[in-house]
């Protein structure tokens, strides 16, 4: 079970990016929150600025240049990120020269209003504007504001060569699409990182290609809808005919692709949309075994009606027209969601929809959070954030318990059964324990032996906690 926000929007928390560069002259901090595709970006806008001699510090109060990479997808997210900048104005106190930077969505969303109501900022740069970041440096060095929030319909950063900031050196994340075109009434991305264009597929192979003679083994692709990616000479998706889509390269064609690159190297991905997720897709999962057998795919409520107000694309009964076809095509494929409680006008009807959904699919984990008003959606223009607080609340801690009594179910379902895991670390809470995942996702802890990180074992689960199996290598 997890519970933190929507995966894309909220999967992990603040956390401080080092670089080692010695040959820099200036140090910089970068610290990022939010989604996997915020930390994709910090290591392109690392790679912008090692180009130009920056060497990174893991303490803010020595460096040169402050960078935090923010999330906008509710309140608390950007609660965070004001916080951290109090912790900042400190430093700007005794370090007048200081230059204290913003990225990301929060960014791209307030614009120049960030300069205004936050004194300390120096730089506001939208999630399109990285390549422009050392010009931005150069103009506040030289006494000015500066802001660069131009959202783009080519930028991919397909050229650029990310650094992998903080790396077990085992996985990795490759971005293979920018902004989205869903326009769900409650999501400010595609205000926030613009209209949704594919990455050219021959830099997404050799990229992976790169990391799998570097050491890596597994490899997570991203994007706001994996499921839509389609390249076609470059051409936006709405732009192309029905016979040019079907000519272009599709997410199941790069699946395949990345599959053979190496048996040994897996691959994720990151996140699906059940409106744009095909057959072609499913089937190519199952025709991998390198291919891990788990789908993310955020479903946000249970009820047609609430689906509707929300303009997700489909309807309950879609929906479970695509969970029947992922346990035909993979029947021992991982599911994980993420459901919001609470939005407009949600009735106590629809939400009783929700959790009968939960029953029926019993997902593996979950994202679960109350619904956030954001400005600038069509939620909070057309609808009226009327549900109180305390049902919010009361919703969201009946599905947290419902999705952690499901999340124990299917872990102990994989107890007495033997998992192939990449090893990628030393466990949290043994120094003489290795955890990894298995191809469903699930975290499995085991004792380390003569096994080393980047290895794959084979690892009989003999018990287990909520969401984790324990067990020994066979």
């Amino acid at each position: 079970m997890r519970q933190s926000g929507e995966q894309m929007e909220e999967s992990r928390q603040g956390e401080a990016m080092v670089l080692e560069n010695p040959n820099g002259t200036k140090k910089m901090f970068l610290e990022s929150y939010g989604c996997a595709m915020n930390f994709s970006d910090s290591e392109i806008v690392a790679s912008v600025l090692a180009g130009k001699g920056y060497t990174s510090t893991n303490n803010y109060k020595e460096a040169d240049v402050v960078l935090i990479n923010t999330c906008a997808i509710r309140d608390a997210a950007e609660l965070r990120v004001r916080n951290r900048l109090k912790e900042f104005n400190a430093v700007k106190k005794y370090n007048p020269k200081l230059i204290v930077g913003v990225m990301g969505c929060m960014a791209e969303r307030l614009k120049s209003k960030f300069l205004e109501e936050e004194k300390i900022v120096d730089i506001v740069v939208g999630p399109d504007a990285y390549r422009d970041l050392p010009h931005l440096i150069e103009s506040v060095e030289g006494g000015q504001k500066a802001v660069n929030v131009l959202l783009s319909l080519q930028e991919t950063y397909a050229d650029i060569s990310p650094v992998r900031l903080d790396s077990n050196g085992v996985t990795a994340f490759i971005s293979i699409t920018r902004g989205c075109d869903n326009m769900c009434s409650f999501c400010v991305v595609p205000f926030t990182r613009g209209r949704e264009r594919s990455r050219e597929p021959e830099s997404i192979i050799n990229e992976a290609r790169q990391l799998f003679e570097q050491g890596y083994r597994e490899v997570t692709l991203l994007g706001q809808n994996v499921d839509s990616y389609l390249w076609a000479d470059g051409k936006a998706k709405k732009e192309l005919t029905d016979e040019e889509a079907k000519r272009g390269f599709s997410f199941a064609d790069l699946l395949d692709a990345v599959a053979k690159i190496s048996p040994e190297l897996r691959i994720r991905f990151s996140t699906s949309n059940p409106q744009d997720m095909t057959d072609d897709v499913l089937h190519a999962i199952a025709r991998h075994e390198n291919i891990c057998n788990y789908i993310h795919l955020p479903v946000q409520s249970g009820s047609s009606t609430m689906l509707n107000r929300m303009n997700r694309g489909y309807t309950r009964e879609k929906y479970f027209e695509r969970i029947a076809a992922i346990r035909q095509i993979i029947p021992d494929c991982g599911l994980s969601t993420d459901i919001i409680t609470g939005f407009c006008a949600e009735t106590d009807e629809e939400h009783a929809e929700t959790i009968s959904l939960m029953e029926a699919v019993k997902f593996d984990f979950a994202y679960m959070f109350a619904y956030s008003e954001r400005p600038g959606t069509a939620a909070a223009k057309k609808y009226t954030d009327d549900v109180p607080e305390e049902i919010k609340k009361a919703r969201l801690q009946q599905v947290i318990a419902l999705q952690q009594k499901h999340s124990a179910e299917r872990t102990k379902q994989g107890v007495g059964k033997i998992h192939k895991v990449l090893v990628e670390g030393v466990s949290k809470k043994s120094s003489e324990m290795f955890y990894g995942r298995n191809s469903q996702n699930t975290t499995v802890v085991f004792p380390k032996g003569n096994h080393k990180k980047g290895e794959y074992v084979n690892v009989l689960a003999e018990e287990c906690t909520l969401a984790t199996l324990i067990g020994k290598v066979i």
